[in-house]
């Protein structure tokens, strides 16, 4: 019979569409892909962010190894040796300036800044002034928390807990209190202490 101009011829070796119902699908093999990053660590901040104005905050020590002064002080005396006191030339009005050094060089040398009390004989200095216009309690926590440089006045002495290293800056106050400054400084002090003043003046009080 003879095929209309309408139907669809069919050659033998064309083959038609596929029926796809019931036939089995070739497993699709994933393509490797490219790891997907994890988010992205929070970065830590300091734990100071109330900088006093004008004035930069107090170095940190990079890393929690002590420095090897403080090893010599254990093979000096294993048992409980006595401080080493050091006078630092300063006049009332460069103390605090002078102190500041100080504490700058004992981290460089690796001191933890926990190791280092701060007082001074005359007015307070700068970072205690800032930190008491959080309030009393706010400013001892942190000396009771332990883990930064802590300053106070020398009249609160008795109040602070010792630390490796105490500098005591005469920046003013009267020969009487600077003498009571000198021993309670250095009943707080573990291994070394710093007075930053007049040397002749430290020299006669000691």
């Amino acid at each position: 019979m003879p095929h209309s101009s309408e139907e669809p011829k069919i050659h033998p070796n064309v083959p038609g569409p596929r029926n796809m119902t019931g036939t089995a699908r070739a497993p699709q093999v994933p393509r490797p892909s490219a790891p997907v990053p994890g988010p992205r660590p929070t970065p830590q901040r300091a734990d100071r962010s109330r900088p006093v104005p004008g004035r930069p905050a107090p170095a940190r020590s990079a890393g929690p190894s002590r420095p090897a002064q403080e090893a010599a002080d254990a093979k000096a005396d294993p048992g409980k040796a006595a401080p080493q006191i050091q006078l630092v030339e300063a006049t009332d009005a460069t103390a605090v300036e002078v102190a500041d050094e100080a504490v700058d060089r004992l981290l460089d040398e690796g001191r933890s800044p926990a190791d280092v009390l701060v007082f001074t004989t005359g007015e307070q200095h700068p970072w205690a002034q800032h930190e008491l216009t959080f309030g009393e309690d706010a400013y001892w926590r942190q000396q009771a928390e332990g883990d930064d440089v802590f300053y106070a006045h020398a009249s609160a002495a008795e109040r602070t807990t010792g630390r490796r290293v105490v500098v005591l800056a005469v920046n003013g106050g009267t020969d009487e209190q600077a003498a009571r400054a000198l021993p309670a400084a250095l009943a707080r002090t573990g291994s070394r202490l710093i007075v930053c003043g007049d040397p002749g003046r430290l020299r006669t009080l000691l």
